[in-house]
């Protein structure tokens, strides 16, 4: 009885995850990932520099003993670089055990988003990486960028 009462908790966690979704910004810009890719939210560590990288890949973070990539935000969506501040986070994912960390101007809410609530990008815009992005949603009158977290984080090319 009350493994099966677990059993059903655990179940109802799992689906309301599936709607929610990490809302951050870059620039003025929201975004949103898949909460269930996200394993925390840390403030800015020391980064080590890694050679022959992409230009978005930041470098290396020793995260209480596990040294993963983070890649800016900022860079990687092919917006001009920004000096970080007292704001700037690092989200840290995991993908099919793959730990990255993202860099973002600030973290801004847990949001739920209904897949009916996402539409496709418009196709007026030549230059939009389309492989990124999931679609759009309306949150509060505000535009949303949904990521595609998977083909966002998983670089082209790493060489650690």
């Amino acid at each position: 009885m009350q493994e099966d009462l677990l059993s059903n908790k655990v179940d109802e966690f799992e689906e309301a995850m599936k709607d929610m979704y990490l809302i951050f910004k870059v620039d003025d810009q929201l975004y949103g990932i898949e909460i269930k890719y996200v394993i925390e939210i840390i403030g800015l560590l020391p980064i080590t520099y890694v050679p022959n990288q992409e230009e978005y890949v930041k470098g290396i973070i020793n995260l209480r003993g596990k040294i993963i990539p983070v890649i800016d935000a900022r860079m990687r969506l092919s917006k001009p670089q920004k000096e970080y501040n007292e704001r700037t986070c690092v989200i840290v994912t995991s993908i099919d055990d793959f730990l990255a960390g993202i860099i973002v101007d600030h973290v801004s809410e847990v949001a739920v988003i209904n897949k009916d609530q996402i539409s496709s990008l418009p196709q007026t815009y030549e230059k939009i990486d389309e492989r990124f992005f999931r679609g759009v949603a309306s949150l509060n009158e505000r535009l949303v960028l949904i990521l595609d977290c998977e083909t966002f984080v998983k670089p082209d090319r790493i060489n650690l």
